[in-house]
């Protein structure tokens, strides 16, 4: 009975140690995409002070 509740006990930590740090490939996808959004974003932004610098 020992044995068996010492191997339950392993195979959850092992089986817990790969499931909880993976991450799903949607997840990355999005975190790319709003990244690149926000870097077109502060791009635009630089433009428009560059563009603000020129006409004074």
């Amino acid at each position: 009975m020992k044995r068996i509740a010492l191997l339950f006990a392993f195979l959850f930590t092992f089986s817990s140690a790969f499931i909880s740090c993976r991450e799903t490939e949607e997840s990355n996808g999005e975190r790319l995409e709003e990244g690149m959004e926000d870097a077109g974003d502060e791009m635009e932004d630089a433009v428009d002070d560059l563009g603000d610098e020129i006409d004074r």
